[in-house]
């Protein structure tokens, strides 16, 4: 059974904060706590679905590998989020690994208890069908910047979606989040880590993201990143990074497909 920690963290969660303690405590009879520190993984590509989750605190990536052997990161699992549904989704076996990030918490329910833990709480059920569209719909608008976005475009997008996801308000920005690499990057993006470099690199010197290390990544001017994606002008009062005052000009770094 989850320790108080496990239902204070629960408490603070979309997800289950909507229910009563009666509810929180019957949604919670079968699951496990279940602690992964930074790059143990949570599940196999090709294991057995054996058990559901809920990530109560910390972050994962769910990675892919293709028939050709190529390795991708599909998306990032953060606080709140469900994930290993392979039994909502009437499939044996996981399709992807799901490693952590950093150091995190989640609680683990026997897939075989799926259908009773859908039917005895049908908000936990809404949210789980919506978090299953709302994947499929990030897969198709991802497979389409891959058909008709540059590498400029992607990257740029890739950035803009993972701090709408988890970034953090700073003094110099918004950070994602997580410690995330230039590989990473890479992955989640179908390009080369020499190709996210010299865009990050370009970036930082036109003020458009900072960031201390090669795994924090602050975006300085979201403004100029969205126009990076041509989708969105220039706000008249936008803080004028480098790359917002010298205008179009300023983007040095060629596209690259």
């Amino acid at each position: 059974m989850p320790s108080p920690l496990c239902h204070a963290l629960l408490r603070n969660l979309d997800l289950f904060r909507p229910l009563s303690d009666a509810q929180l405590s019957a949604a919670l009879q079968g699951a496990a706590p279940c602690r992964l520190e930074a790059g143990a993984v949570a599940y196999a590509q090709g294991a057995p679905g054996a058990h559901f989750f809920v990530l109560l605190h910390g972050c994962l990536k769910v990675v892919q590998v293709t028939p050709e052997g190529e390795q991708i990161i599909l998306r990032y699992v953060n606080p709140g989020d469900m994930f290993g549904l392979a039994c909502a989704m009437g499939q044996a076996c996981y399709p992807a690994t799901v490693l952590a990030v950093q150091e995190s918490v989640c609680l683990a329910w026997p897939a075989a208890a799926w259908s009773t833990f859908t039917a005895s709480h049908p908000q936990l059920a809404a949210t789980a069908l919506h978090t299953m569209g709302h994947r499929l719909q990030e897969a198709h608008q991802r497979i389409q910047e891959l058909s008709n976005d540059d590498v400029e475009q992607r990257v740029a997008r890739t950035i803009l979606r993972l701090i709408d996801q988890s970034g953090l308000p700073t003094r110099d920005g918004v950070d994602i989040g997580f410690p995330i690499t230039r590989q990473d990057i890479a992955e989640m993006t179908g390009t080369t880590l020499h190709t996210v470099s010299r865009l990050l690199s370009d970036w930082k010197q036109r003020g458009i993201i900072g960031g201390s290390g090669r795994m924090r990544i602050v975006l300085r001017s979201p403004a100029a990143l969205a126009r990076l994606c041509g989708h969105a002008p220039l706000p008249v009062d936008c803080a004028a990074c480098l790359s917002c005052r010298a205008g179009p000009s300023a983007a040095v770094v060629p596209a690259v497909h």
